[in-house]
């Protein structure tokens, strides 16, 4: 069983094994409890038939992009490999990329004139794909930072929130160190969250409390069946992705948001590319011109995240804080 495999598996497995297994069209998905959603019954096609929002064209945005990208036609944007709904997952072919960051840069090409042209990498290669040349933007749930500012350059289009994922009806709230003393809680290695999880465990041991059990596994599929299991107490990730997961399997809860920055300044999700190569300015433009007209709007209300919009799309704003060395 391939990767895409597993993750659909395990999905279809924790939400009861109907809600995201592929059934004749069987493509929505109930969405009826995400966070940010006005409360109606609304669902979330799963289907590689997507029907994407689509804008037009905006000449003067459009002449702000590099010649030698105009000329080319094409923009090339980089999605992280489908395992974490809805930010970037695939379809119930088991072969289509699906999800919000792609149809947020599906306008931006829009409204550049442009074709989008969209490479699903691991993370690690999305930079690698942005240094060399190879990608024009990348769309991945990418974090404003003052390091990361070095290299690239950032158009913010959503707010970075996390979320503590726990089982439904754990009676637990977190919102700080001494709320996770002693809990064992899974995180992804090199992420944001396990730097606020690593930061709060010391931080308990500092005032005499226990310290958090910190545990990593491999996928988004796997931390779910470790919770489902009760091998561990809680997850911490993308709130996007816990939100999601709430949703639609119905066996887990939200016990704590937080920005991606923790305590000490927003996080901030931005299309990200290589610095000083000419694009991020249109970007900019072109993702603030979906949020004016309202498209950008239709597109986080169809994947339940009305709650991490943003008003403006910034160049290069405030990222999280540098790590101390």
């Amino acid at each position: 069983m391939n990767r895409r495999r597993a993750l659909s598996a395990a999905l279809a497995l924790t939400a009861g094994a109907v809600l995201l297994s592929a059934c004749g069209k069987g493509e929505a998905v109930p969405l009826d409890a995400a966070p940010g959603s006005s409360g109606a019954k609304s669902k979330i096609n799963t289907s590689p038939d997507q029907h994407r929002i689509h804008v037009k064209r905006d000449p003067d945005i459009a002449a702000q992009v590099p010649a030698r990208v105009r000329d080319r036609g094409t923009l090339r944007f980089g999605l992280s490999t489908g395992s974490n709904p809805p930010l970037g997952f695939y379809a119930t072919d088991d072969r289509t990329l699906i999800g919000v960051e792609r149809d947020l840069a599906t306008l931006i090409a829009d409204t550049l004139g442009l074709k989008p042209a969209f490479h699903a990498l691991s993370w690690e290669n999305l930079f690698v794909g942005l240094d060399s040349g190879k990608l024009d933007g990348v769309l991945s749930n990418v974090t404003v930072t003052e390091e990361r500012k070095d290299k690239y350059d950032f158009a913010t289009y959503r707010l970075d929130e996390l979320a503590m994922e726990a089982r439904k009806g754990s009676h637990w709230k977190v919102r700080g160190a001494k709320d996770v003393a002693g809990k064992k809680i899974a995180v992804s290695s090199g992420t944001n969250q396990e730097k606020i999880l690593v930061d709060w465990s010391k931080e308990n041991e500092k005032a005499g409390r226990k310290p958090v059990d910190i545990t990593y596994y491999q996928n988004t599929s796997d931390y779910y069946l470790a919770l489902q299991s009760g091998r561990i107490d809680a997850y911490f990730g993308p709130h996007p992705t816990s939100a999601y997961h709430v949703a639609t399997a119905g066996q887990t809860e939200i016990v704590g948001t937080f920005s991606g920055g923790g305590d000490q300044v927003q996080g901030k999700i931005a299309a990200t590319t290589k610095k000083d190569n000419g694009l991020v300015e249109p970007y900019a433009a072109a993702l603030q011109h979906v949020i004016d007209n309202g498209a950008y709007k239709k597109v986080l209300d169809r994947w339940g995240l009305a709650n991490e919009a943003v008003t403006k799309s910034e160049i290069n704003p405030r990222g999280l804080p540098r790590t101390a060395r």
